[in-house]
């Protein structure tokens, strides 16, 4: 459903005096009226442990701003170094039938930010080869314990054109908060949390989770005693992979499991041999 809703006669861009009251409230209307017809809990936004009201996403900016006819301009600040790429943008909201400056929000993203800063290493020799001081193990919390990852610098040229994405989102998202007056309705900061998060847990530590996962069921196959013990291992492992649907894993545990069966297997035929 993407049907424009009908505003007061004023609307939402500026005239002559100030808004009524049974205008602002039929604004309000308007803006509750785009969130429960056309935008999704999860989509458009979201909510955070800790927090009264969802927090506003790009999509859910974007659907605002085409119920209200709001279009976009942006003015882009440079202000990156040699080691770091930094822009503030500056989005103007636009009334589109009439052309009117409505308001306007400000972002910021710099590649000196924790999620933009530093990424996964792809395999150990990368995070050998490279320089002590452009690489860390970062320490992460997972069920019964804790996880690391091993992490090496990015170059701030290749986070360039993320980061500059990123301050427009973040601009935009200002500005129809801004431009719609639903502040109290939505909060702005959930695109900044939710890229951490899918930086940080919903893409690297959960990755690493699951791999850290894969690793301690290879590291049970392998020290595993006896048969018996083995075959406890094998049992519980299994049921670990099909509950996380880890085919990859499955078959890395598979085939730690099946080596440890035939080097227990060794001593037993050495001695039937050697009988």
């Amino acid at each position: 459903m993407n049907a424009v809703i009908e505003l007061p006669q004023r609307g939402i861009a500026p005239d002559q005096g100030r808004m009524s009251v049974q205008e602002v409230i039929r604004h309000v209307h308007a803006v509750q009226e785009v969130m429960q017809a056309v935008m999704k809990d999860g989509l458009h936004y979201g909510a955070v442990p800790g927090t009264d009201k969802p927090m506003l996403y790009k999509q859910g900016a974007e659907k605002l701003c085409l119920a209200f006819k709001i279009g976009d301009e942006y003015r882009i600040e440079d202000l990156s170094t040699a080691d770091v790429a930094r822009y503030r943008v500056t989005c103007i909201g636009i009334h589109q039938p009439s052309g009117t400056a409505l308001g306007q929000g400000v972002g910021e993203c710099s590649s000196a930010e924790e999620k933009y800063r530093w990424r996964k290493a792809v395999c150990k020799e990368e995070f050998e080869a490279t320089p002590a001081n452009l690489r860390r193990v970062k320490f992460g919390r997972k069920a019964g314990g804790h996880y690391t990852v091993d992490q090496v610098r990015t170059d701030s040229a290749d986070m360039a054109n993320t980061v500059l994405k990123m301050a427009a989102k973040r601009a935009k998202v200002a500005m129809t908060l801004n431009v719609t007056a639903a502040g109290d309705m939505f909060g702005q900061d959930l695109e900044d949390l939710d890229a951490l998060l899918a930086q940080h847990l919903t893409e690297d530590e959960r990755d690493t989770q699951i791999q850290s996962q894969r690793a301690d069921w290879c590291d049970k196959a392998k020290a595993a005693k006896t048969a018996d013990e083995l075959t406890k291992v094998m049992r519980d492992g299994v049921k670990v992979f099909q509950q996380a649907r880890d085919r990859d894993g499955y078959q890395q545990f598979a085939s730690a499991v099946q080596k440890r069966g035939t080097e227990l297997k060794a001593p037993a035929q050495e001695q039937s041999h050697g009988a």
